[in-house]
């Protein structure tokens, strides 16, 4: 059994995701301790504990520790189990941190999967559904799974009440090779407003009109018919030759619209000049499929190669994903200057 310190690196729910998805996907039971250790409130919260109960009904799991606020945990998969599963997160807390938590057992899985998800659909501070579905699903398709992701109903903070629904057919993984962006093709932006004045979408779009210099049929206002709560989130999705990158804000009270896609536009504008393919958050969500791409190869008598990208620094979250997988895999992961970015390999 694995020792884990959830309170190593950025010491965040990361570190809990990747285990219990590795430990899955390896039958490797683990132990963790200081969970979420560097939060300002440590412990499972409801999204997490949703993660550990989803995994262990995946996996035929022995679980200790799976209660609310618990700092510590202990977890043994037993067998997988695909099929049906159902996960209700009961809060806001993020849909897609749930199904990142068991998406590399259900790639490894013997039969097809049918995960729904009832929580938060487009949260702060995590992967909302459109960059997955957008960006990270047709890389993980580009490797060879079979992944698709339906938006049934968003749930925004603080209500939630958001489903989605993720299909998975198992195949093996192959390496992914994205050195190279590719000139820019297309840049289009979508502000959607749940319970709330349309206005504030339209102020949003006009910023980001202004901003990147879009036509109209580049810009796409959404109201959410029966909203379960308020809420907006304005996506700008910038389409390049060998890669589609989503970025995200959020509205929140007291901020004005202009400010919210202000924060959107720099933080695409940023990716577009560093010139490199792969931003910070995607960085964090390619190590594990390159990791069990590379887990595939050697088992079929190939080269251990999972595949490379470059992104630009590397954040302490992604070198800590890096660690935490090499405890369940025999990959190693390298980090190397390369242009103005750096060229992450995994063998």
């Amino acid at each position: 059994m694995l020792n884990i310190d959830g309170s190593y690196g950025e010491g965040g729910g990361q570190v809990l995701r990747s285990a219990l998805g590795l430990s899955l996907a390896t039958g490797t039971p683990f132990q963790i301790e200081n969970i979420r250790a560097g939060r300002a409130r440590p412990g499972l919260l409801r999204q997490h504990l949703a993660a550990v109960r989803t995994a262990a009904a995946v996996g035929r799991a022995e679980v200790s520790g799976d209660s609310l606020g618990s700092r510590a945990l202990s977890f043994a998969p037993r067998a997988l189990v695909a099929g049906e599963h159902h996960a209700a997160i009961g809060s806001a807390g993020s849909a897609m941190l749930v199904v990142q938590a068991v998406l590399p057992a259900l790639l490894v899985a013997d039969a097809p999967t049918r995960l729904v998800v009832e929580g938060g659909t487009h949260n702060p501070s995590a992967p909302p559904f459109d960059f997955i579905a957008s960006t990270f699903g047709p890389l993980l398709a580009r490797m060879g799974a079979r992944v698709r992701v339906t938006l049934e109903r968003p749930g925004f903070y603080p209500a939630g009440g958001g489903r989605v629904v993720v299909e998975v057919e198992p195949a093996p993984l192959g390496p992914l090779v994205l050195v190279e962006r590719g000139a820019v093709r297309s840049i289009r932006a979508r502000a959607v407003v749940s319970g709330l004045s349309t206005r504030i979408a339209h102020r949003e779009l006009h910023v980001l009109r202004e901003r990147f210099g879009l036509a109209r049929d580049a810009l796409v206002c959404e109201e959410i018919e029966d909203p379960v709560g308020p809420g907006n989130v304005v996506h700008v999705e910038v389409v390049c030759e060998h890669v589609t990158e989503t970025f995200t804000a959020f509205g929140e009270k007291r901020v004005r619209a202009e400010e919210v896609a202000t924060a959107v536009a720099d933080e695409a504008q940023a990716w577009i000049d560093r010139d490199v393919p792969v931003g910070e958050h995607l960085a964090d969500q390619l190590l594990l499929p390159l990791a069990l791409a590379a887990r595939a190869g050697a088992r079929g008598a190939g080269p251990r190669d999972g595949g490379r990208f470059r992104t630009g620094p590397v954040t302490l979250h992604t070198t800590t994903n890096a660690e935490v997988i090499a405890r369940f895999l025999d990959v190693r992961f390298t980090f190397e200057p390369s242009g103005e970015g750096t060229l992450v390999s995994c063998a």
